[in-house]
């Protein structure tokens, strides 16, 4: 299959990532992938080379908290590949804790990990871009993000909104110029971050998930909720209903 660019992923060792990067190897495109686990990163790049013989697969430890590494990694990426025409910012954390329960360090350590990291990795992929001309970056966000989230989700819920909004703040800015932007909203797809372990009629499998995912990927959607079934009525009603609704529909 004829090369179609270059995709940089984050956290892309395991869960949504890992899959992203298969299925977009597929699709024709050579990737960058980073993660802590340089092991598993390994293992997913001989994965995607042996199905893929003509991608290019380059594979970088990366912690995302090391603002200064992320710096140093993206722009390392884009010498050894020539440019990054697209920059999926997906690594993140799902713990948390009910505000007010002496555990502000599991709370800090979410809202560090998926907002501060998150800007460190959207000013390097603007950086890049800015310097090209053009580029498309992703931000992985969630259905969660629509409304505010009680008890262990309420601090993931609001980094998600947080990046949703860097997202499309670097988007009005971007209006009119090569540089794109799309927001995904996953709904309940099943990772290792999930806490479901298979697929239901609500959870899409890792696959069917992310091929959502892609799917808006690759027609540079401003933004989409994945899967659309349930997610897209299901994130209207969470959006609209009445806070005692829509606290029963949260679980």
């Amino acid at each position: 299959m004829e090369r179609r660019g270059t995709i940089l992923i984050t956290g892309a060792s395991s869960g949504l990532g890992a899959e992203m990067a298969r299925q977009l190897a597929a699709a024709g495109y050579d990737l960058a992938l980073c993660a802590r686990r340089t092991d598993r990163l390994e293992e997913l790049a001989v994965q995607v080379t042996t199905a893929h013989p003509d991608r290019r697969v380059v594979v970088k430890a990366l912690d995302v908290n090391d603002h200064d590494a992320v710096f140093r990694v993206f722009r390392e990426f884009r010498d050894e590949l020539g440019r990054l025409d697209r920059v999926v910012v997906n690594a993140g954390l799902g713990k948390g804790q009910p505000l007010g329960t002496g555990r502000f360090d599991a709370n800090r350590e979410t809202a560090m990990t998926n907002f501060v990291a998150a800007l460190a990795q959207t000013e390097a992929a603007a950086e890049a871009f800015r310097a090209q001309g053009s580029g498309h970056l992703v931000m992985v966000s969630s259905i969660s993000a629509l409304r505010g989230m009680p008890g262990n989700t309420t601090t993931y819920a609001a980094t998600k909104a947080g990046v949703a909004h860097l997202a499309e703040g670097f988007r009005a800015e971007m209006l009119g110029t090569p540089v794109k932007v799309t927001v995904l909203y996953p709904g309940y797809i099943v990772s290792e971050m999930s806490a479901t372990s298979k697929a239901t009629p609500l959870v899409a499998s890792t696959e069917r998930g992310v091929r959502a995912m892609v799917a808006a990927i690759e027609k540079e959607k401003a933004s989409a909720r994945v899967p659309a079934w349930p997610w897209v009525p299901v994130g209207f009603a969470l959006e609209h209903l009445p806070l005692p609704v829509a606290r029963r529909m949260m679980g």
